[in-house]
């Protein structure tokens, strides 16, 4: 998180000091290198109700726990490298940002749930 926020922070700086850029496309990048970073670390979280994918089934039983962040893991990395892509695609980056990210998580809702009613 220092590291992105330093990043930010630096695009910020630069475009008060006259550097005129995109700033969208330029925060992309690091926007999916963070959600790759999230997604590594996913899948090590042990149960706690600070940390992680929360919901009520996933908080009841270690095994819905380390299914839906395995299954997290996987679907925060794979919507991480779509971001760092989408600085390509300048007109349609909120597709390759967005959406990703919104479909996880409805993903990972419904998932959880059909893994604790298995």
């Amino acid at each position: 998180m220092v590291v992105f926020f330093t990043y930010v922070d630096g695009l910020i700086i630069a475009w008060n000091l006259g550097y005129y850029f995109n700033m969208g496309q330029a925060i992309l990048p690091a926007t999916g290198a963070l959600f790759i970073f999230i997604g590594t670390i996913l899948k090590h979280i042990k149960r706690n109700w600070f940390l992680g994918i929360r919901t009520p089934w996933t908080l009841t039983s270690d095994e819905v726990w380390e299914k839906t962040h395995k299954m997290g893991s996987r679907l925060f990395v794979a919507s991480g490298i779509l971001a760092i892509f989408s600085a390509y695609f300048e007109g349609y980056s909120m597709f390759f940002v967005l959406f990703p990210i919104l479909f996880s998580v409805l993903y990972l809702f419904l998932y959880s749930y059909l893994v604790y009613k298995k």
